[in-house]
């Protein structure tokens, strides 16, 4: 019984805990996106502007996931 009366007393906005959980996986993201496309560049050079390319693409999918995960809690909010 007093499992239940805890779980009722959350107040606060949970929205923000649920953006901050959202933002990990774009920023895991991130983080492969440029560390591969390092590793890339150091292993054909020549290839860089066609890397670079693909590397602002990821790296933009990446983030308007994270930018959907901060408009998400306003949308179906209280």
């Amino acid at each position: 019984m007093s499992a239940v009366s805890n779980l009722a007393a959350v107040t606060g906005s949970l929205g923000s805990i649920g953006y901050g959980l959202a933002a990990i996986g774009p920023g895991v993201g991130v983080g492969i996106i440029f560390g591969n496309g390092t590793q890339a560049l150091a292993r054909q050079p020549e290839a860089a502007g066609l890397i670079r390319a693909n590397q602002i693409l990821g790296f933009a999918f990446c983030e308007a996931l994270a930018l959907i995960g901060l408009v998400m809690p306003f949308v179906y909010g209280k």
